[in-house]
């Protein structure tokens, strides 16, 4: 396979993670005879110093132009100042809307190895595996803003529309795996939650083979705390999702290791680690490539249809964990380049021994 990839290392720890996760696929690359072009493009921060823009042309024109995006992430305190007319998180929004993406993905699962790092009892762990599906163009972050001297509203509006192709993503994900899809909401309270819950209800109607079920954005929040093992796939509107996510990603022991995919209608992806630029440790080569190298897999699955090798690279990270070749956030003393170097080497050994 062909395949043409735009890469924006971005800011802070995000070109030390997006190296690791471009090495990791070259691997996969020449071990099945894949031919993938890597296109490096500004992005965030970095672009606003080099071009004053934070979504430069060349770095849109290559993104539309590709089979699939992987990010490191923006930002950092350089550019931190809410009140500025350009800043590096405008680049991101401009991309998710300029692709077309709406559907943001962020599978949370715990390895065993690792459940001394989450702040639950071993206990509450044992069989969580959730996938969030937040929608990702509409709401609060995309609505009107004003602000006067002692006063400020952000208006929250969805469509139909909007909240249906969210609805459909998660009951097709649900139909392939546990059949189950908690809808999250604050429809006590919010009319845009009420819309919510009745189109989420009546798209349910097309999966009859599907669970339904809704809580309020406060419960699950407990609820996520309390038996995160029973969730299979949870959706929910844009700011929700970007809370709830967050605190699940407690549950696996660090930010470090959680992946995403943000998909449109289209096999174009954006696929970045959920955490930060970690501006803190930028350049001192601690960062925790994982979870950049997750995305990579979710990328060959989504965008590439390469589901065997995306199963590769997740195989190869859990047998890495099991190692105990682990950064620093997993309480382990390995670098960014000693835990890439240990996905490959698994990716290479591995792939030998089930071929022997």
């Amino acid at each position: 396979m062909k395949a043409n990839i735009t890469v924006l290392p971005g800011d802070g720890t995000g070109p030390e993670v997006t190296a690791a996760a471009v090495e990791v696929l070259r691997v996969v690359a020449t071990r099945h005879g894949h031919d993938f072009h890597f296109d490096e493009q500004l992005i965030g921060g970095c672009a606003i110093d080099a071009h004053g823009d934070p979504l430069p042309p060349a770095t849109l024109a290559s993104c539309k132009q590709a089979d699939a995006v992987l990010l490191g992430a923006v930002g950092g305190p350089k550019w931190s100042d809410p009140s500025a007319k350009v800043r590096p998180e405008q680049g991101l929004l401009g991309l998710r809307a300029a692709l077309g993406v709406y559907a943001n993905l962020r599978p949370v699962r715990v390895h065993p190895q690792l459940h001394a790092l989450s702040p639950l009892k071993n206990e509450k762990l044992h069989g969580v595996d959730l996938l969030f599906v937040r929608e990702l163009t509409g709401g609060a972050y995309f609505g009107a803003k004003t602000r006067s001297a002692d006063t400020a509203t952000d208006e929250c509006k969805y469509t139909v529309a909007e909240i249906e192709r969210a609805a459909r993503r998660a009951f097709e994900f649900a139909r392939a795996r546990r059949k189950h899809v908690t809808h999250v909401d604050k429809a006590n309270v919010l009319e845009t939650s009420r819309l919510w819950r009745a189109t989420v209800e009546r798209v349910a109607k097309d999966y009859p083979d599907v669970k339904l079920e809704h809580q309020l954005v406060d419960s699950m929040a407990m609820l996520l705390l309390t038996r995160p093992a029973s969730y299979d796939v949870i959706v929910t509107e844009n700011l929700f999702g970007d809370i709830l996510t967050d605190e699940a990603a407690a549950l696996a022991g660090s930010l470090g290791l959680l992946p995403s995919a943000s998909l449109g209608d289209g096999k174009v992806g954006l696929y970045e680690p959920i955490h930060g630029s970690a501006p803190d440790i930028a350049g001192k080569g601690l960062a925790n490539p994982l979870g950049t190298i997750l995305s990579a897999a979710l990328l060959l699955r989504y965008s590439l249809g390469l589901d065997a090798e995306a199963r590769e690279i997740e195989a190869a990270v859990d047998a890495v964990i099991e190692r105990d070749v682990l950064t620093r956030d997993l309480g382990g003393s390995a670098n960014t380049k000693e835990a890439t170097e240990a996905v490959v080497q698994q990716l290479q050994t591995g792939r030998a021994r089930a071929a022997a």
